[in-house]
């Protein structure tokens, strides 16, 4: 039998006692394997607005399908592709080109989503609900 994870109402002496445990990491990043290259690259979390734009992105028929790869070009810290270096040598002009040069459209959406998950945007999971009395 499962039993259900117990949680209590937040306080604002639970958030005085515990400040770095509620307060968000915004600098947070995280180091990821690519198989097929196998390399990591790190990624960092996303801004709001970046977030909302990647959304907005998706909305729109003439933006959707660059949607992913904007989001990835904005959060990839390691290796860094708004490196010039790597857009002369792949001879692109439009700076996003350079995440479609290196790595397939599924790594694209994957990473895509991954930084969407940092920014707590979870795909499937409901991160706030309403209680239940």
């Amino acid at each position: 039998m499962t039993t259900k994870k117990e949680t209590k109402r937040l306080t604002v002496l639970d958030i005085l006692k515990e400040k770095e445990k509620y307060s968000v990491d915004k600098q947070q990043t995280e180091e990821v394997t690519i198989s097929r290259l196998n390399v990591d690259v790190v990624i960092r979390k996303p801004e709001k607005s970046l977030c909302i734009e990647s959304l907005q992105m998706t909305r729109d028929e003439d933006t959707a399908d660059t949607a992913d790869a904007y989001m990835v070009y904005n959060t990839m810290v390691e290796p860094d592709l708004k490196d010039t270096e790597l857009h002369t040598l792949f001879g692109i002009k439009d700076p996003l080109e350079i995440v479609d040069q290196l790595f397939e459209p599924g790594e694209v959406a994957q990473l895509s989503e991954l930084a969407m998950e940092m920014a707590g945007f979870k795909k499937g999971v409901v991160a706030v609900k309403t209680v239940k009395n």
